[in-house]
């Protein structure tokens, strides 16, 4: 029994063959369109601080929503939403919401702070809070420049820590008056 291979190759089979590939890449073409004309409609809804028509529940969306209100200067909201978004993502992403819950409590530092170098005692609490958030963000990833930048930055404005019981002179108070100092 002799296996014709050309019974398998008439005109008509190959011209069957030829249109089903043609509707496939036809069908094929077509979704991914549709899909490129989503991911724009997205984009453009995320850009324009509106929420997204599709993946409206996505890591992204909701990210960018946080983001278009720390812009807005709607802290509370930004900082709720962040947080949520904290067990949802990877370390990559985890370390972008940490930086940018750093830099709404910076920016909120600075604008109690004006544009003084020395931080008053209300600016304080939000400095040390940027700067938690900046170490966290550091510790998921290291190789995040900017948040390595800020924070830098802000403990250049960060007060040295005071020695307990060293008051204005330099003569030890109660505290710490009967300590000795150096090794034994």
């Amino acid at each position: 029994m002799a296996y014709n291979i050309t019974s398998w190759f008439t005109v008509k089979k190959l011209t069957w063959l030829l249109v089903g590939i043609s509707l496939l890449c036809i069908l094929t073409s077509l979704y991914t369109y549709q899909s490129i004309q989503k991911i724009n409609a997205f984009n453009k809804a995320v850009l324009a601080g509106k929420t997204p028509e599709t993946h409206q529940q996505s890591f992204e969306a909701k990210f960018a929503t946080a983001l278009y209100l720390a812009k807005k200067e709607r802290y509370k909201e930004a900082t709720l939403l962040f947080t949520q978004l904290m067990p949802k993502g990877n370390d990559e992403q985890k370390a972008a919401v940490q930086y940018n819950i750093g830099n709404m409590f910076f920016l909120r530092g600075l604008a109690i702070n004006g544009t003084n170098m020395t931080v008053r005692n209300e600016a304080e609490y939000f400095i040390r809070q940027a700067k938690a958030a900046y170490q966290a963000s550091l510790k998921l990833d290291n190789s995040h420049w900017d948040a390595r930048h800020n924070m830098d930055r802000l403990l250049t404005m960060l007060p040295g820590t005071p020695t307990p019981g060293v008051g204005e002179s330099d003569s030890p108070g109660l505290i710490m008056g009967n300590i000795p100092v150096g090794l034994p």
